[in-house]
């Protein structure tokens, strides 16, 4: 995938990218990761506030995180946003299976850019989608700025393993035989060439902590799974701040 050079330019074509893999996407994730993103994804919810609460699921994807937000919190309520209608039709027959049709709601809607009132979230999560938006420090400041105080935010996407063996063994499954298969099944070898660039650009553990910081979160921390594989980010929106943050530009 070419990288146009301004931010609504790669926007658009990150979006085009994912449209054009949504009916292949979940056959994938599973087949890429052997499964184990199911158990990335189980480790996120788990860290949800136990009480009934609204959750915001950005990058929502086909709502494999939505969907297993709503089992795991019974008295929840759901809102799965993404930007690529494709992903999210994908995800209405999940819901309508799940007998979860009243309790996770989908939006057609972008990170940086969020239509949520101010503090409308007791939990704000995105899976493997962070690294994909244009504007991060924006969107970020978008989910502080629907977190209530004291809401939590997760955050989880792939990771550089920091043992030099895994990561020289991850590295070539990553950039030869992922991007393969990839495009063997989806018919798009680019958007499975973009999967590690984009991995090798994302920031260090340390550096998007920073950044989670930086736009007003506090009590942020990080943990690997799966030797370093994917990063569990937490960060909360701290009591007494003022509402109506700013989003950076």
């Amino acid at each position: 995938m070419t990288r146009p050079g301004t931010a609504p330019e790669r926007t658009r074509a990150i979006r085009r990218m994912f449209s054009a893999i949504a009916p292949t996407y979940d056959l994938l994730n599973r087949l890429l990761s052997f499964g184990v993103d199911r158990s990335w994804r189980r480790q996120l919810v788990a860290q949800l506030p136990e009480t009934p609460l609204r959750v915001l699921d950005l990058a929502c994807g086909t709502g494999d995180v939505s969907l297993a937000a709503a089992r795991a919190r019974p008295g929840a309520r759901v809102f799965g946003a993404d930007f690529a209608m494709p992903m999210l039709r994908g995800a209405v027959p999940k819901i309508a299976r799940a007998g979860l049709d009243g309790r996770v709601l989908l939006q057609n809607a972008s990170a940086e850019d969020l239509p949520y009132r101010d503090g409308a979230f007791d939990a704000v999560t995105i899976a493997f989608g962070i690294r994909n938006v244009v504007r991060r420090d924006r969107a970020l400041a978008e989910m502080l700025r629907v977190l209530c105080p004291g809401g939590t935010a997760l955050i989880l996407d792939f990771s550089i393993p920091p043992n030099p063996v895994v990561a020289r063994l991850y590295g070539l499954y990553f950039s030869r035989v992922l991007p393969f298969l990839g495009g063997v099944v989806s018919g798009d070898f680019d958007a499975y060439r973009y999967l590690p660039r984009s991995v090798e650009g994302f920031p260090s553990r340390a550096a998007f902590a920073r950044s989670m910081e930086e736009v007003g979160f506090g009590e942020v921390s990080y943990r690997d799974l799966t030797l370093g594989v994917a990063t569990l980010y937490r960060g909360v929106r701290p009591h007494g701040q003022a509402p109506g943050i700013t989003p950076g530009a």
